[in-house]
């Protein structure tokens, strides 16, 4: 399964389409940046990249490297691994033009190739809702941090706004074609981290307007949709949003 994964993520790196420049010049990976934390906003809330300075930070299914560099920048002492060589040596090619140090390597998050507690933080952000074995995924990551160690993993939302729009307008999900893409339930996506002594639960990814979409679609989802949504009080709202982010801690023992 996982040689399927492989090649599908080799021609298809997330969010490449949104930039008019070429991969892998300045342009494009300026644009990367700005639309990953434009339509992601709440991961420069959530995500202190700053308080691993000093720290070893692993980012699993890493791509074209937008958190490495963030956590390189902020002093952390960071690696990245992908299963798609493509997006490794996008990666690499982003923190050259940054100036920026950190470990790259093509790898499978099934089988993570570090030793037992090498981590203090683990990253792992839309990465087990397209792996062939998420548990599987899941131990590795337990097993390469270290107690008392923090995992973030981010997986999607069975019961989402965005799940029910996609079938309403007949409108595939990005990445609908992958030869793996799971939607969770609250309820499922923490028996699925249960081996973590701690986790805390946090729906975010609520609409913001669509630079992917176009036509009569787009234009109504940006032009009504969006607005209309996030006029509505976010208590109400708020278990349904499209990611949920599992902010999970390993015990000390």
């Amino acid at each position: 399964m996982n040689e399927r994964v492989r090649d599908y993520w080799n021609t298809h790196i997330h969010d490449l389409e949104i930039s008019t420049h070429a991969p892998g010049t300045p342009g494009f990976f300026a644009d990367l940046d700005q639309y990953h934390f434009e339509k992601l906003h709440h991961l420069l809330e959530l995500i202190h990249f700053d308080e691993w300075k000093d720290k070893d930070v692993l980012d699993v299914g890493c791509g074209a490297g937008v958190e490495v560099v963030r956590f390189a920048r902020a002093g952390a002492r960071t690696t990245g691994v992908d299963i798609a060589e493509s997006a490794i040596t996008l990666a690499r090619r982003n923190l050259e033009q940054q100036g920026l140090q950190a470990r790259l390597e093509v790898a499978d998050g099934e089988h993570l190739p570090f030793p037992d507690a090498s981590f203090d933080f683990v990253f792992a952000h839309g990465v087990v809702q397209y792996t062939g074995n998420d548990g599987a995924m899941v131990a590795e990551i337990h097993r390469v941090l270290r107690p008392g160690g923090l995992a973030v993993f981010q997986a999607y939302n069975r019961n989402s706004w965005l799940n029910l729009l996609s079938k309403v307008m007949k409108t595939p999900l990005e990445h609908e074609d992958a030869p793996v893409l799971k939607r969770y339930s609250d309820t499922e996506f923490r028996r699925l981290v249960s081996v973590f002594t701690d986790v805390r639960l946090v729906f975010e990814r609520f609409p913001v307007k669509s630079r992917l979409h176009k036509g009569w679609k787009g234009m109504a989802f940006n032009t009504f949709f969006v607005g209309a949504f996030n006029v509505l009080p976010r208590a109400l709202v708020r278990r349904y949003g499209w990611h949920m982010l599992a902010f999970c801690r390993k015990g000390d023992r």
